[in-house]
């Protein structure tokens, strides 16, 4: 008897590959199978659409099925065609990076808000860099600004350092091995970062796409998850700039608690800012008595916690 699935179409194959995904559980399980099969052939949208009568040859089709089999390992798609997309932007992904998420944007909107001439020529540090999400994203918005990202993992910087190259920004932004609380001679203007901020016990809740795939130091920050942000705020004040500000994602929990900090090292928080679902997600921070200029208007930063700048 001849083998059915010499004969499979590309509809045939995502019809079924759609199915398994869902049965599994998977959310978006449709959405994910477009974008697998597109990487995995080589196609568009568009020409998934269309050429679903096309029919796969055996190489395709086992390609496309152990695709399928690691999204069904709970393994994210961007981890399986090796890309993110951030801030509209496409970043490479590894093992040693974390997943650059929709979240995250929240701490460029924050900056950018805050900016009200973009054309400046302004030094930006991205602490815990990874892919070199949010340091990249801001240079493209920002022609004049130039970016240090430091990570301790040299795995990450090279991919960052890669990114940068791909994105044609390579010009303006230097990447190194370091740890975020290492003395840093330039007082930088916009400072900002992704610390880790997942507490010990709280791991095992994540989504399987977390928890399996992202590496360990970019999510635990300890026994109450503020371990990455006590170092990271009493280091704050000696390498951001006099009218410089600082925007470093949360927790949607610790908002209070990481102001608190940030008081306590002679910092000030311009505004708690809040991602597409209305969560808090980013806190903005300044040199207390510090003068920030806004796209609105002045604001002196000794302020109540949450001020909405």
């Amino acid at each position: 008897m001849s083998d059915n699935r010499t004969r499979d179409t590309l509809g045939a194959a995502m019809t079924r590959a759609t199915r398994r995904l869902t049965d599994a559980g998977i959310p978006d399980a449709a959405a994910d199978t477009r974008v697998l099969a597109g990487h995995v052939l080589g196609l568009d949208r568009g020409q998934l659409l269309t050429q679903r009568d096309r029919p796969l040859s055996p190489a395709e089709r086992d390609a496309f099925a152990a695709a399928i089999d690691r999204r069904l390992q709970r393994e994210p798609v961007s981890r399986i065609v090796g890309t993110r997309e951030f801030w509209s932007l496409d970043f490479a992904v590894t093992p040693a990076t974390l997943d650059p998420r929709p979240d995250s944007e929240t701490v460029i909107a924050a900056v950018l808000d805050r900016m009200p001439d973009r054309g400046r020529p302004l030094r930006l540090l991205d602490l815990g860099t990874g892919t070199g999400c949010l340091l990249l994203a801001l240079l493209s918005e920002l022609p004049a600004a130039w970016g240090l990202g430091i990570d301790r993992s040299a795995a990450a910087v090279h991919v960052a350092g890669d990114n940068a190259a791909r994105l044609g920004l390579g010009g303006r932004a230097s990447f190194a091995v370091a740890d975020w609380t290492a003395p840093l001679s330039a007082d930088f203007d916009v400072v900002v970062g992704n610390p880790p901020y997942i507490a010990d016990g709280e791991r095992r809740a994540l989504e399987p796409e977390v928890r399996l795939y992202d590496p360990a130091a970019a999510l635990d920050g300890g026994i109450d998850g503020l371990e990455a942000y006590r170092a990271i705020l009493a280091a704050l004040p000696h390498c951001l700039a006099k009218d410089g500000i600082a925007a470093l994602e949360i927790d949607c929990t610790q908002a209070e608690a990481v102001g608190r900090l940030a008081r306590g090292c002679g910092l000030a928080c311009l505004a708690i800012v809040q991602d597409l679902s209305g969560r808090d997600r980013a806190i903005v921070l300044c040199h207390k008595g510090s003068l920030i200029l806004t796209k609105k208007s002045w604001i002196l930063s000794d302020l109540p916690l949450g001020f909405p700048a």
